[in-house]
């Protein structure tokens, strides 16, 4: 199983952006890449070459979904697990992310502490089968 040390993170909100890096790079020991919009992740995605993408579900112009979609559009990338991170955590709401791919949904606000370990262990259930 590859180790998970490359992670794309799509999210538009600055505070956002900037504490789930921290946490991701400093606790987690990640190599982290912020994109502020899902063209942005378009355009950065094969050269950054990620291991995982979170994706944030509300963004202005692409959203998240919209973001996945075209994402799955490119060969390259059609393996990559992505997990959503949005406060859109009602049961129907997580379904509907998985029926479009999603391999899970972290829940915001997310704590620093843990953000690291929630992102290894959506890593792990999908290699575990």
């Amino acid at each position: 199983m590859n180790k998970l040390q490359r992670i794309l993170y799509v999210e538009d909100e600055p505070d956002i952006q900037a504490v789930a890096k921290l946490a991701l790079e400093m606790v987690g020991g990640f190599t982290v890449k912020i994109c502020s919009s899902g063209a942005e992740a378009l355009r950065e995605v094969e050269a950054f070459a990620p291991d995982m993408i979170l994706l944030d579900v509300m963004m202005p112009g692409m959203d998240g979904p919209s973001t996945l979609k075209a994402l799955r559009e490119l060969p390259s990338l059609a393996a990559i697990p992505v997990a959503f991170m949005t406060a859109k955590v009602q049961p129907q709401e997580v379904a509907n992310y998985k029926a479009l791919g999603a391999r899970d949904v972290i829940p915001k606000p997310f704590d620093p502490m843990l953000l690291a370990e929630q992102v290894r262990a959506v890593w792990e259930r999908g290699h575990g089968d």
